[in-house]
């Protein structure tokens, strides 16, 4: 059994910034020569998310559209005004969504749909630099 970890960094614009990921990702599995195993992709914080989706501009803007409607940027929000710092929608969101996903890892590729691509959701209301941990589990 083999553990391999790596850190991507990843910088975004927030207010739902959907990046792709997958490559990445598929480019440190090659990296570990882990052949079978699960891999677990995870962005530290609470203002962030990973999932996966097909990334195509129809789909992408839904997302966005959807996730304002179940959780409004304009609403009041008790972290805010605790904080000062009106990003107490993008916590909501994340919460949501959850930092991470595990994904089967079986003779060297992830067992992803054809459409299926892995990516990070940034619902801050200010663009950052994210850490993404990819750990890699298996033989």
């Amino acid at each position: 059994m083999a553990v391999k970890t790596f850190d991507l960094h990843i910088n975004t614009k927030g207010f739902c910034d959907v990046i792709d990921i997958t490559l990445k990702i598929s480019k440190f599995v090659q990296d570990s020569n882990i052949r079978d195993g699960i891999v677990v992709v995870f962005v530290p914080g609470s203002t962030a998310g990973i999932t996966t989706i097909e990334y195509e501009s129809g789909v992408l803007n839904d997302l966005c559209r959807v996730m304002e409607k179940l959780v409004p940027s304009s609403e009041r929000y008790e972290h805010n005004l605790r904080w000062g710092d009106g990003n107490g929608f993008s916590h909501v969101r994340a919460s949501l969504m959850g930092p991470s996903i595990s994904i089967p890892l079986v003779n060297g590729s992830l067992s992803l749909g054809t459409w299926q691509q892995v990516v990070l959701c940034d619902f801050d209301n200010r663009g950052r630099t994210r850490r993404i941990i990819v750990q890699i589990v298996g033989e």
